[in-house]
């Protein structure tokens, strides 16, 4: 059996139960047999190790043992994809095929008091605005929030 760190069973762990989670439409506690690889009804890190075998070999459509950009790309689109429809059902509340625009303000909510209040925390000159430099500075705060990875806005 190989040795085994904290830090990398935990990243192994959620990892794993992030796939999962993602493979069950990304919603609630991840289904345990799904985590129960050999069915024995314990999780051990054999289980979470081919769990995390059969996603990477979910990855790599040509069994190549490698997983290329192209092969990577095309599983986190068709992920992506599924997110997006299932992010459509939940909004498409009456089931028409459409959404409407009410349907999508209904659905996050007045964002208006909140929007007010990041505008007043940044909003240095107090001209009840921001300028590109309140601007660059909330979304550094809020990039530095996140971890200091590069925020959405922003292309590599």
């Amino acid at each position: 059996m190989k040795t085994w760190t904290y830090g990398t069973a935990a990243l192994l762990i959620a990892a794993t139960l992030a796939g999962a989670a993602s493979a069950q439409g990304g919603r609630g506690a991840v289904d345990f047999s799904t985590l129960d690889v050999s069915g024995d009804g314990l999780l051990t890190v054999e289980d979470f190790e081919a769990r995390q075998a059969e996603r990477f070999a979910e990855m790599d459509a040509n069994s190549d043992g490698s997983v290329d950009a192209e092969e990577f790309a095309a599983f986190a689109g068709e992920r992506a994809g599924d997110r997006a429809m299932r992010m459509f059902e939940r909004l498409d509340a009456d089931g028409d095929g459409v959404v409407s625009r009410d349907a999508l303000e209904a659905r996050s909510g007045d964002r208006g008091p909140r929007l007010e209040r990041m505008i007043d925390r940044f909003d240095a000159d107090g001209d009840g605005a921001l300028s590109e430099e309140e601007f660059d500075t909330a979304r550094a705060e809020m990039r530095d929030r996140r971890g200091g990875g590069k925020d959405r806005g922003e292309r590599r």
